[in-house]
């Protein structure tokens, strides 16, 4: 398995990456290798800094970088021999198995949308994030930002998007999926929650439990919860404050810790032909190192083409 990885992507890139390269790469298993992507001389400069280049671990070289800043529908077409560009070029050609990024996240889903493209079927790709719940395994919601505004149509399919990703990644059987609402009652909410209830309640293919409030996010009412990707962004960031208060305050517990994103590594994009993890623009050595072990095991499982899969039978 070959993981693709943007060098330059980040607050703190190179360095902060290559080192969390360097760890990921000591619990790879040897069948897989790393693919550092982005200014050659200065990958390799930095990888002398830290003791050498593991055998597992290759550069290949791309020119351009896409700043944290940049306009992605611009900077994307604009540096084709950018980090990012070059990230789902060898995606796209099976030079890779998965694509991560920590870098600018509006220019990863540009990039996947334009150079591997969405499932044939997908209305919207979103993005997946992870949830702590009671019972210490994490919940999936989407979207978590990359629609801002959406249709009924689009949330019923993050609801079956984020299903199979449920089962493939975790396990879970039948996944309980909960719209996240004003209330509890199905006539309650926003015409858009009104009318993804009625759609959600009619579709066989999912176990749809109903609307979740928000003091029913960390509980175990659903496995998967469906919203918007500005609710989801507001959710998650929220939830992200959690582990720093906790520390700052010196308590320590197993559930708190999960809230720490460090630990999550990054989130994936479903609905697009390929395998691609967006990573946290700050993120330290710890959170690089564990956005690429979660590429590895998504890679691993092949949800995208799970997800390709059930699509391609509900089009028959």
């Amino acid at each position: 398995m070959k993981i693709a990885v943007d060098a330059m992507g980040g607050d703190y890139a190179p360095s902060v990456v290559v080192e969390g390269a360097i760890l990921a790469s000591k619990e790879l298993s040897s069948d897989c290798s790393l693919l550092l992507i982005g200014l050659e001389e200065v990958i390799n400069s930095t990888l002398t800094s830290f003791g050498g280049k593991p055998e597992n671990i290759q550069v290949v070289h791309a020119s351009e970088v896409i700043g944290m800043d940049e306009s992605p529908t611009k900077a994307v077409p604009q540096k084709k021999d950018s980090s990012i560009v070059k990230g789902f070029t060898l995606l796209a050609t099976k030079n890779a198995d998965v694509f991560c990024s920590a870098g600018n996240t509006g220019a990863m889903l540009v990039g996947a949308m334009f150079t591997i493209k969405p499932i044939e079927g997908v209305l919207r790709p979103g993005i997946a994030g992870f949830i702590p719940k009671e019972n210490g395994r994490y919940g999936i919601l989407m979207d978590v930002g990359a629609n801002a505004d959406c249709k009924p149509e689009v949330l019923v399919q993050f609801a079956e998007m984020a299903s199979i990703f449920a089962t493939d990644l975790y396990g879970i059987e039948n996944p309980k999926v909960g719209l996240i609402n004003v209330g509890e009652e199905e006539q309650k909410g926003s015409l858009l929650t009104q009318a993804t209830y009625q759609l959600l309640k009619q579709n066989s293919s999912i176990n749809f439990v109903g609307n979740i409030e928000g003091r029913d996010i960390y509980n175990d009412k659903s496995d998967v919860m469906i919203c918007d990707g500005f609710t989801g962004n507001v959710i998650l960031k929220s939830a992200e404050a959690v582990y720093p208060l906790m520390a700052k305050r010196g308590y320590t517990d197993g559930f708190i810790d999960m809230f720490n994103w460090e630990a999550v590594g990054g989130s994936p994009i479903l609905g697009v032909n390929g395998n691609v993890v967006i990573g946290h623009g700050s993120s330290t050595p710890e959170a690089v190192k564990q956005m690429i072990l979660l590429s590895y095991r998504i890679a691993k499982s092949e949800v995208s083409k799970k997800i390709k899969e059930a699509y391609s039978k509900a089009s028959i």
